[in-house]
């Protein structure tokens, strides 16, 4: 895995990271800190790939389980340490899970498989944060 980072002077303090798989995030610090407040924070990005790692793996093993999810949104909230380095300290996940019969004990199954084997992003900010769930489930 590859990425390219590369500051935008321009942008005061704005990144543009080029991945690997030649897609394009753009990053900036808030203005307090030189930024314009033109795109995402980058710790405010680890969390939002942390959470889109770990709904990929939920809605897969639901998806090889042969359920029936049609959707699945996760909002996370997050702690980070008052001093640098200012890390997670507690990131809570709650999954909203949409499917036709889709049994609770599925999803909550999907969801501990995601963070106790497969989900590295999640599994990695679980050294420093302490990350909890929730879900519930919305028949359709």
């Amino acid at each position: 895995m590859e990425c390219t980072v590369n500051w935008m002077p321009a942008m005061g303090m704005g990144f543009v990271a080029e991945t690997g798989s030649g897609h394009v995030l753009v990053m900036d610090g808030a203005a307090d800190g030189g930024g314009r407040d033109l795109a995402p924070r980058p710790m405010e990005t680890v969390l939002a790939g942390t959470g889109g790692c770990t709904a990929y793996d939920v809605v897969l093993i639901l998806q090889r389980g042969r359920y029936d999810v049609r959707g699945c949104q996760l909002k996370l909230t997050a702690e980070r340490a008052a001093v640098d380095p200012k890390v997670f300290t507690r990131i809570h996940m709650h999954f909203i899970v949409t499917g036709r019969d889709l049994p609770a004990a599925a999803v909550e199954r999907a969801i501990a498989l995601s963070h106790e084997r497969y989900c590295s992003a999640s599994i990695m900010l679980g050294k420093t944060a302490e990350i909890t769930t929730s879900h519930e489930v919305v028949a359709v």
